[in-house]
């Protein structure tokens, strides 16, 4: 469990009463868990229904994602002319569980189907020359791209002009023209990116897709076998945990059923992922993706070569499985020791500073490539502040930023455009490059924007449901809150907050760990606040307020256990 920020603000979500009592009733849920669907922007009878899941919710008609029709249409035609097909994929795990998905859906056609997963390091992201380079060695007439695509104008020129039929599948921003207005089309033969769209498709979400949510999308369009398709979504699920895209609409149906097949373990591949990781058979949660098997997913791709983990996601043998898992293993074992390094040093030259500054800029040559995104993201938790790291190589600096969730960097960037050679991404992710003498330049101009994007308090802010008072907290509110799974980005767990506590029986447990009694108004609850063993001292010094959720633990006599996320003293 992720704990907050101890310097955060506690911030109330606030809402009209009759409000609240109007969603209370068109939902069946109670004022507290009305007011969680409220701020997720769950407002009106159909968007309920959806995300509870009433009326046995199902996945939108892929056709009314613009250049599906076309695109299925040109597959179609390559699969009965008996065409090879390539597809392009990327190395990270959202890009190659969609390379899986596309390949195990056109096998399933009898298609001629090949793929392509890019090297970090000789090929860069993205769809490249060398993607068509294999494609003329396989004599392909058709490159359907898989996570990428959507910027690739030079390649995609290079590729029409030898005569190969390109349908990009991305979820990536389009570029923006910024003299006429709107989007830089690419030349393909057909795109199918949901953010192209004006129209949000609601209550599906379809512009939240991930390269995996899209080539699914692909698939049930291009397959009549629906009981297929379903299969594929523990894939599906594991980009679209990858990804962090947001958790509501087709994102939300593609994790809830995709987390189930994961949990069974039905393909020998996954399930030999988990059993080398450590899980032990029972519940599996999306934060156990998150936090267990992506980074495991993803390790290849960040310090070793990828295209041996479409293997696993293929394999019919545990055997076989098992001997990838490990290996996956042991890359993510090496990531963390270079992340490690990196992340220290990059720390090191931050606090070398007299202040922080409302962006990071941090650089050096030594630092590997492929932990840079992960180092930016810990800064962020860190400091609480935008941040942009950076490798230099022959005079370039590579770079990956990661947004602390109210800046959008895209727009940053775009107004940084200027200084750099290319970027790209996402309003909460974005890789960029520049020619390293112009670091110094970049920091000030980051730092410019991002000052005039947000307010001087920077400090990070954690968003509260609702204030309960422990009679409030019974098990069929833990129930009910169960309903809003899977959680994550956009449906976090909801956060509770209790004012005015007493605490009785504080000691620390386990590694660091927090456990302490809990009274109000002559009412007990048990509690945990996971690696705050430190402020043992502090919570024994008078009352306290607490962050929470609440978890059915039967161990305890009403059965309920909070799970403390933050706590300070009360005034």
């Amino acid at each position: 469990m992720k704990n907050f920020s101890r310097n955060a603000k506690w911030v109330l979500n606030t809402t009209n009463n009759d409000f609240v009592d109007y969603i209370s009733k068109l939902s069946g849920l109670s004022s507290t868990c009305a007011k969680v669907l409220i701020n997720r922007g769950i407002k009106n009878q159909k968007q309920i229904d959806y995300f509870l899941k009433n009326n046995g919710s199902s996945f939108s008609d892929p056709m009314i994602i613009d250049g599906m029709s076309e695109s299925v249409g040109r597959i179609r035609d390559a699969i009965k002319k008996g065409e090879r097909i390539l597809i392009s994929g990327d190395y990270d795990a959202d890009g190659l569980t969609a390379t899986a998905i596309m390949v195990e859906c056109l096998k399933k056609l009898n298609a001629d189907i090949h793929y392509f997963i890019p090297h970090r390091f000789r090929n860069g992201y993205g769809f490249s020359n060398e993607a068509i380079e294999i494609a003329k060695q396989l004599v392909a007439r058709l490159i359907i791209t898989v996570d990428s695509g959507i910027s690739s104008f030079d390649t995609l020129q290079q590729a029409k002009m030898l005569g190969f039929d390109v349908i990009i599948t991305d979820h990536h921003e389009p570029v923006i023209d910024e003299e006429k207005g709107g989007f830089i089309i690419p030349d393909a033969y057909s795109i199918i990116n949901p953010k192209l769209q004006a129209d949000t498709k609601e209550p599906y979400n379809l512009k939240n897709l991930s390269g995996a949510g899209i080539a699914i999308k692909l698939a049930q369009a291009l397959s009549e076998d629906q009981d297929f398709t379903d299969k594929l979504l523990d894939l599906a699920a594991i980009g679209t945990s990858a990804d962090v895209v947001s958790v509501l609409g087709e994102n939300r149906l593609i994790l809830d059923r995709g987390l189930k097949l994961i949990h069974d373990g039905l393909r020998p591949g996954i399930s030999a992922l988990k059993d080398v990781s450590g899980f032990k058979n029972g519940y599996f949660k999306n934060s156990l993706l998150h936090f267990g098997l992506n980074p495991r997913i993803n390790a290849p791709g960040r310090v070793d070569d990828a295209k041996d983990v479409i293997k696993l996601f293929f394999t019919k043998s545990y055997n076989e499985a098992q001997k990838i898992a490990k290996w996956m293993c042991d890359l993510n074992l090496k990531r963390q020791q270079i992340e490690e390094i990196v992340l220290k040093q990059a720390i090191e030259q931050v606090k070398s500073k007299e202040t922080i500054d409302s962006a990071i800029v941090a650089a050096s040559e030594k630092w590997h490539l492929g932990v840079i995104g992960i180092v930016a993201s810990r800064l962020v938790d860190t400091f609480g502040v935008p941040s942009f790291i950076f490798t230099i190589d022959q005079g370039v600096a590579k770079g990956s930023a990661r947004s602390n969730g109210s800046f959008d960097l895209l727009e940053g960037l775009k107004k940084c455009a200027h200084l750099l050679e290319r970027f790209g991404g996402h309003k909460q992710a974005a890789g960029l490059s520049m020619k390293a003498c112009l670091l110094d330049d970049f920091r000030k101009a980051i730092n410019d924007v991002v000052l005039e994007a947000m307010p001087m308090d920077i400090s990070p802010v954690i968003s509260v449901d609702a204030i309960l008072d422990f009679s409030d907290i019974t098990q069929e509110l833990v129930k009910e809150i169960s309903l809003f799974e899977p959680f994550g980005h956009c449906n976090s767990e909801p956060i509770f907050g209790a004012k005015l506590l007493e605490v009785l029986d504080a000691r620390v447990v386990g590694n660091n760990h927090l456990l302490m009694n809990l009274k109000q108004k002559g009412r007990i609850m048990n509690s945990i606040a996971f690696s705050m063993g430190d402020m043992v001292d502090i919570v024994n010094k008078g009352f306290v307020d607490v962050l929470f959720m609440p978890a059915i633990k039967k161990q305890y006599n009403n059965g309920i256990q909070l799970q403390v996320k933050a706590l300070r003293l009360s005034n």
